[in-house]
C-alpha cells in the first residue's frame, strides 16, 4: 500500500501543533521537515501562501509527495510534516532530491540495513 493513501494521512490539528512544537526538524533551501516518532507512518504536506498561488502550492506539494513516494520503503515509521518553501521552484529535481536525502540522513529517518 502506498504511503500516500488515506490511512497514512496526518490531518489532526493536535498532531500538527505537537509536531511543530516538540518534533525534530531540519531546514533545507526547499522545504522544512518535521518528525516525531510513532508506531504508524503518517505524512502531511504543507505549502503556505508565501509559496505562491493555489497552482504553485499544489505543484510544490506534488513535488514533495513524489519524493516521499520514491523513498517510502526507506522511511522510519513516525509522523512527518513537510513544509514547502518558495525556493522549491528555483532548484531542479536533482538538487531538490539531494536536499531531501540530506535532511533524512541528518534526522536519521532512513531505516538501517541489517
Amino acid at each position: 500500500m502506498s504511503c500516500l493513501s488515506k490511512l497514512h494521512r496526518l490531518n489532526n490539528s493536535k498532531d500538527f501543533n505537537q509536531l511543530y512544537k516538540s518534533g525534530k526538524k531540519w531546514h533545507t533551501h526547499t522545504f522544512v521537515a518535521f518528525f516525531s516518532s510513532s508506531e504508524k507512518l503518517n505524512l502531511a504536506f504543507v505549502a503556505s501562501k508565501k509559496v505562491g498561488n493555489a497552482v504553485k502550492r499544489a505543484k510544490a506539494k506534488r513535488k514533495l509527495r513524489a519524493l516521499c513516494l520514491k523513498y517510502e520503503n526507506r522511511l522510519v515509521s513516525g509522523k512527518y510534516i513537510f513544509v514547502a518553501k518558495d525556493m522549491i521552484f528555483e532548484k531542479d529535481y536533482k538538487s531538490f532530491e539531494k536536499d531531501f536525502l540530506y535532511a533524512m540522513k541528518k534526522l536519521q529517518l532512513f531505516k538501517t540495513d541489517e
